[in-house]
């Protein structure tokens, strides 16, 4: 893994079509040293014999309501002010390497 350092940050920036500035970049690494001391500090909990868990709470949720569906457009009024349709589809540049 690439050291996280200044350059990094902004690299990963213009990948994602962000602008980031020195002092954006630099208080990103700080983040990341805070957030990687915090993960280590994870890694040290001893799991073991621990079950795992398939559904983060011990009840399953009941008060969720069932979808109604009370009010629809057709396809061609939902894509009429589209910038580009492809295939029915909203059509967007790709902006993630």
């Amino acid at each position: 893994m690439e050291e996280m350092n200044k350059a990094y940050f902004q690299k990963l920036a213009r990948q994602l079509m962000f602008d980031v500035s020195d002092e954006e970049a630099e208080q990103l690494r700080e983040e990341f040293k805070i957030l990687n001391k915090q993960i280590a500090l994870l890694e040290k909990i001893d799991t073991e014999n621990t079950e795992p868990m398939i559904y983060p709470f011990e009840a399953e949720t009941t008060f969720l309501r069932e979808d109604q569906i009370t009010q629809t457009i057709s396809r061609e009024d939902a894509l009429k002010n589209a910038k580009a349709v492809m295939a029915g589809h909203v059509h967007v540049p790709k902006v993630v390497k």
